[in-house]
């Protein structure tokens, strides 16, 4: 630091200042030039900019946009790993949709804003290496790239699978009074006041508790609506559930269903398919991997109803499905593969039929010495983006797809014990959850009470206890939901942080 300082003497502030950009410039790029292309943490530090624009924790205010830049934020994490793995030559095409919040000052706001200061950009990757995937996302949502122009011959020297370089030792963290000088943000300072404590919850609830309320009352009628076409369609088409992928606001889930019931009328013959089924307003059309007829959103009427003339072939792809799952748990003494939609975007049956079927064949390559019932009540996921086998805090193991069999029988057999304990602490948790819920909503006089995903059991429970004991009448007649944050939805819904405060 004292260098800086000792230059900045030798100079105007000005000169200075441009010096110092030149050399950030100059030292991240040096370093990444001196790699053949590149690695996994060289593709973290050139994207900076990108995940300050988007991080969930600045979308706080809006959690459908949260949702989606959370969901795109994985898949692009696993792409970039794909990327990165030995023999790694090709991966499938990947359609990206992010938030991107304005972080340049006010009088470079471009026109395309939102009026809440972000805007909405989707892209489709079909990049084969690290460079031109990092290059694609950051021209896409428009980002400074000058600290990549140093890369460029290096990439298109190197086609062949990555090596891994010398470690960047450390990322350029500047000095405060940089940001006082330049007037530039400063990043790590917004994400810590994105994360500033919250007002207590009566103080919350007094200031919001009317415009909630007034909100509820003017979508009481849109509420009936909704509860009217659901059971309509429901009834008349033997439908299992209507659900919805997404925090959609009641308006928009009325139109969704509007839409469905005039193509039932229209076209009724097309929606004798659907008998039975649960049908999932979704980002796209097809059948998802736990069998529900997911209906695009963005779709019109005609690729609805050729996915529905489709269906007898994808109940067909599905019952192969469940013959490969009875093998796989078979081969691998009772553990059943199992797939939670909930924990990442939504699969479709195609895809996962593909990863059961190249895990099948590698499991009757070589046959394991495994007891037909030694692993009974155990569970697994399939990921095809994971290197190494591992076992979720909710008791389920998480396996590779590629997962080399002799490993895997020893990695399951020596985490049986753990799993099963696991196993039991989850389905007492979710007892737990369900009897301080039906609780809560009985002395609290709530409409409903409810929780994202991403709150496990635990959370909701201390979450539930406190909200019983404090007791506050202003919650009463309230839609909640359980979450990381305040905000009261467009249809008056409140959502309060789990952890809120007293």
């Amino acid at each position: 630091m004292l260098i800086w300082w000792q230059a900045a003497s030798a100079m105007s502030v000005t000169s200075f200042l441009r010096y110092a950009i030149r050399l950030e410039r100059k030292h991240v790029a040096t370093h990444l030039v001196q790699q053949r292309a590149l690695s996994g943490a060289d593709a973290v530090n050139a994207l900076r900019p990108f995940y300050f624009a988007v991080h969930p924790d600045f979308f706080g205010q809006y959690p459908r946009e949260r949702e989606v830049n959370e969901n795109s934020l994985k898949r692009l994490n696993g792409y970039l790993d794909n990327l990165q793995k030995p023999g790694s030559c090709s991966v499938q095409p990947l359609k990206l949709t992010f938030y991107v919040r304005d972080t340049k000052d006010s009088s470079d706001v471009q026109p395309d804003l939102l009026t809440s200061g972000f805007r909405s950009v989707s892209f489709t990757l079909h990049t084969n290496d690290i460079y031109s995937t990092v290059m694609n996302v950051l021209k896409s949502c428009s980002l400074p790239m000058e600290h990549m122009k140093g890369l460029e011959a290096s990439a298109e020297r190197s086609k062949s699978p990555l090596e891994a370089g010398v470690p960047f030792y450390r990322p350029i963290k500047w000095d405060k009074s940089y940001y006082t000088f330049t007037g530039f943000r400063d990043p790590e300072q917004e994400l810590q006041q994105a994360r500033r404590v919250e007002p207590t919850l009566s103080l919350w609830l007094r200031n919001n508790e009317p415009e909630a309320t007034k909100k509820h009352s003017d979508s009481l009628h849109r509420r009936e609506e909704l509860k009217r076409l659901k059971k309509e369609l429901c009834h008349k088409f033997n439908l299992a559930n209507i659900r919805w992928q997404r925090s959609w606001g009641v308006a928009h889930r009325c139109c969704q269903l509007q839409s469905l019931s005039r193509l039932s009328q229209q076209n009724p013959e097309a929606l004798i398919n659907l008998q039975g089924h649960t049908v999932v307003f979704a980002d796209q059309s097809g059948m998802s991997a736990s069998g529900h007829v997911m209906l695009g959103t963005m779709d019109v009427h005609h690729q609805w109803t050729k996915l529905l003339e489709q269906l007898p072939s994808y109940r067909s792809l599905q019952q192969q499905t469940d013959w490969l799952k009875e093998r796989i748990s078979l081969l691998l003494g009772g553990t059943q593969v199992v797939h939670v939609e909930r924990l990442g975007p939504v699969q479709s049956i195609t895809e996962h039929y593909s990863t059961l079927s190249t895990f099948h064949k590698s499991l009757m390559s070589r046959r394991l010495c495994l007891h037909p019932r030694s692993l009974q009540g155990l569970t697994m996921l399939l990921e095809n983006d994971r290197s190494n086998p591992s076992l979720h805090k909710m008791g389920h193991f998480i396996i590779p797809t590629n997962c080399d069999p002799p490993k895997l029988q020893v990695f399951l057999q020596s985490h049986a014990t753990e799993a099963r304990q696991r196993t039991k602490r989850k389905n007492q948790l979710q007892a737990e959850e369900e009897a301080i819920v039906k609780l809560c909503l009985q002395n609290l006089s709530l409409r409903s009470l409810s929780k994202e995903p991403s709150v496990s059991s635990s959370q909701m429970i201390m979450c539930c206890k406190r909200l019983v004991e404090q007791h506050s009448p202003l919650m009463q007649g309230l839609h909640i939901c359980v979450s990381h944050f305040y905000s009261v939805m467009q249809d008056g819904d409140l959502c309060v942080p789990w952890d809120w405060k007293s």
